[in-house]
């Protein structure tokens, strides 16, 4: 159903807010993303750093009342609320966890079911569009997430299987390593650096906004190119599903040159996204979980990195 229209339940993730009349600020001290670019009709990707660059989380980041909403993996969310608030103690905002606040739902080819709600279908990616509390963000080409308040959840829902198919969450995710974004699970926190996951080729890192936590690591990492591992895409003749952060392994090498980044099922059997070294991309000789593990076949990303155009963001 991967490549059809359906909709389903983005029960992976949890909602942090954060709200108040210095949320803004402070939230640009913390992200990679420019809060400044943010508005009620666009969003961004976006990461929080530790000092030494490394990813606590990735995001999706929507302005909403009187603060901003960020949607991540939930099993990231109670330590990525810890650790800001550390920061926020002399600011005006408040952090917390809105996950039970919001339903969130992925729409393939649903602009039909999007206009039977009577909102409009954003235009381009990351744009967003808003109806009676209801919030619909483009987020990769034919692909829509919808955030629906709790309290109107099952009149949502009802109304979207009146118009599409409900497919499982491995469709939706299937959707997301074809158009190439990465994103911080649990067993990666603390794993990668943004660029090692292509973040700032999807929109989710500015060099112009000035310093964030992390900032100085990952501005060098763009400026002086001397990134090793990247992001790539490749597939898995089984559909056993590896764990992010499994090891990729090169007998060329002889060692392992990357870890998975996400993973899910497909037609012939999975996909994945995973970080690897250049070098051993270029020996064409990867396998998965040890050196004598399943082979990986190198697929395509929608997208190619240019530095030049990223650094303008």
């Amino acid at each position: 159903m991967a490549d059809s229209a359906f909709f389903c339940t983005l029960s992976h993730e949890g909602v942090l807010a954060v709200r108040g009349s210095d949320a803004g600020k402070f939230l640009q001290g913390q992200l990679t993303c420019n809060i400044n670019y943010l508005s009620d009709s666009t969003s961004s990707l976006g990461a929080r750093c530790m000092v030494k660059g490394r990813m606590q989380s990735s995001f999706r980041i929507l302005p909403e009342g009187d603060g901003f909403l960020l949607a991540m993996t939930r099993e990231l969310l109670e330590a990525q609320l810890a650790d800001l608030k550390k920061y926020a103690v002399f600011s005006k905002a408040k952090l917390t966890d809105d996950s039970d606040a919001w339903v969130r739902f992925g729409l393939q080819a649903g602009d039909a079911a999007l206009q039977a709600l009577d909102l409009e279908v954003p235009g381009q990616i990351d744009a967003v569009t808003r109806h009676d509390r209801l919030i619909a963000v483009a987020v990769s080409p034919g692909r829509i997430e919808l955030w629906a308040p709790a309290e109107q959840a099952e009149r949502v829902q009802a109304q979207l299987a009146g118009k599409l198919p409900k497919a499982e969450l491995n469709d939706w995710l299937l959707g997301q390593i074809r158009a190439g974004i990465g994103q911080v699970m649990a067993q990666t926190r603390e794993l990668f650096i943004p660029q090692m996951i292509n973040l700032q080729a999807v929109g989710g890192v500015s060099f112009k906004k000035g310093c964030y936590t992390g900032q100085e690591i990952v501005a060098r990492m763009q400026y002086l190119g001397k990134l090793k591992r990247r992001q790539y895409r490749v597939a898995l003749a089984s559909e056993t599903l590896p764990e992010p952060g499994t090891e990729i392994f090169s007998p060329t090498h002889g060692s392992s040159v990357g870890e998975v980044v996400l993973a899910a099922r497909s037609a012939t059997g999975s996909e994945l996204l995973a970080v690897l070294t250049a070098d051993a991309v270029e020996d064409n000789n990867l396998h998965l979980g040890s050196l004598d593990g399943p082979r990986l076949e190198l697929l395509s990303l929608p997208y190619e990195l240019d530095r030049d155009r990223e650094i303008q963001r």
